[in-house]
Parts: C-alpha cells; structure tokens; sequence
C-alpha cells in the first residue's frame, strides 16, 4: 500500500517540494517531502519540470542526480491530492500528462540522470526511477508498482517499466503490486548497482566521477543517440549509428582522445 496515505500528512507551506544544488558541474535534485514519503505533488511535478527545462539550457552540466530526503525514495502520486478531485477526469489527465512530461523531460536531458534511491520507490516513484539512466540503489530499497492495490492499474509506470524490465518480471510486478529487493531490481535491470546503505553517496560520486572523466561531447552524443535509435529498426539504428560515429569522429575531443592514448597520458577534452 502506497505509505503516503497513511496518517496526516503536515502542509509543505514554506519548504521548497525539490531542493535542487550545482556544483562542479553536477546537478542534484532533492525530492523534498519527507513526511508525505515524497510523494509526486502537483508542485513538485512543476519544480522537477522546471528543473529539467534549465537543463536543456546549461552548456556546462555533467550529469544530474535525483535523489530524496526522509525515509523513502518516492512514494508515487499523492493519492490524497488525487482523492480531492475524485470525479474529475480532466484533472486526472492533465496530471498524469504532467508526470508523463517530467518522465520524457530525464529521457531527453542532454546528460545522464542518475536516480540515487533509498528506502521505497513505489508506483510513479518507481517509474521515476525507470526513466533515469542509470540507477543506484541501497541494500535496504524496495520496489512496486502498487496501484493494482487500490483498483488502479499502474498504466504510465508501465511505460517506462517495460523498457527497462523483461516483460513477463514487469508484467508480475504490474498486476501484483508486490515489493521486489533491491537485488531482484538489480537483476531485473531496472537499478545498475546496489550498494551497503552507508555506502550509497559514495558510490553514486563514483558513478559521477567515472562520467565526468570523459569527453562531455561524446556523453552529450551518446545519451542522444542510445535514446533515439530504440525507436528504429535494426537498419535504420545501423545507418544512424554510422552517421553519429563519423559526426563524432570529427570532433576534436576524438583526436585528443586517440593521441592521448597512443601517448600514454590523459586526454584534455576541450567539449567540441
């Protein structure tokens, strides 16, 4: 069951629903909800909206990280925000058209998104966590897709599931809305590491700093092209691919890159 509905939730007056920090070229985004276990608010809907516009914006950024404060990663929708408008179909579509924008706004970030996840990711929670690229989690995270509990099949979840999850292991997870451990999700595909829960920060920083290590353009280029060559058949990827290689081929960085290893010394990438 969806742990946001439990009890009465305090009011978010005053407090940021997504703390978002810059450094060194890093950006991290903070779901900032802890005692409604971060459910996805209207509010922090339009802050992580907001925040994945700048993104497309910020020739310097590197990678962003989500992440969350409190007990659970995210908790999904906010099932009492929802109740409110029982009734109103219009609301509904406009809300999940919303959390279905900020899925699609991570898939076509320019630079890797990397879900740091503690505790629960259920429901829409988990879809975020699917929708990032890469993904780290703590021993002790769970995972569901739990709207089937309450009569709601979890049908925008499902997009992004699917496309990270075997089909028959999404399928159970759908119609079940059992937890799975960290380490099924890990076998799943659905997290790329799990790691003692002290250790979550530092290797979320290890994934960081691998990604930093390397040319910004060729990370730039390849996000972009992994993401639109899922779309083609299996010739049209290959001509694709051909033609970003040779684009990419070009680039200065490739040269450094290729003279530095030649040379035994590390590359100065110079991003173009």
């Amino acid at each position: 069951m969806n742990q946001a509905m439990e009890g009465a939730a305090p009011p978010d007056e005053g407090r940021d629903p997504v703390l978002v920090d810059r450094h060194a070229g890093v950006l991290t985004l903070t779901l900032n909800r802890p005692e409604q276990f971060n459910a996805l608010s209207e509010d922090v809907l339009e802050a992580l909206q907001a925040a994945f516009d700048d993104c497309t914006r910020d020739e310097d950024l590197r990678a962003v990280v989500v992440a969350a404060r409190g007990r659970a990663f995210c908790a999904g929708h906010d099932l009492k925000q929802m109740r409110a408008h029982a009734g109103d179909r219009d609301y509904y579509l406009s809300l999940f058209g919303r959390c279905g924008g900020v899925m699609q706004s991570i898939v076509r970030c320019p630079v890797p998104v990397i879900a740091r996840v503690h505790g629960t990711a259920t429901a829409a929670g988990c879809q975020l966590v699917a929708s990032c690229d890469l993904a780290v989690a703590s021993a002790g995270a769970r995972f569901a897709v739990s709207g089937i509990n309450v009569g709601l099949f979890c049908s925008t979840p499902a997009v992004a599931l699917t496309r990270n999850v075997p089909l028959k292991n999404a399928f159970e997870m759908l119609v079940t809305g059992r937890f799975i451990s960290a380490e099924q999700a890990r076998a799943y595909g659905l997290v790329n590491h799990v790691v003692p829960d002290d250790e979550l920060d530092a290797a979320v920083e290890g994934l960081v700093d691998a990604i930093r290590a390397k040319s910004p353009l060729a990370v730039r280029i390849g996000k972009s092209m992994v993401q639109r060559q899922l779309g083609m058949d299996l010739a049209q990827a290959y001509d694709y691919a051909a033609d970003v290689m040779a684009e990419n081929m070009m680039a200065d960085d490739v040269g450094e890159g290729i003279d530095a290893f030649i040379e035994k010394r590390p590359p100065h990438w110079r991003g173009r």
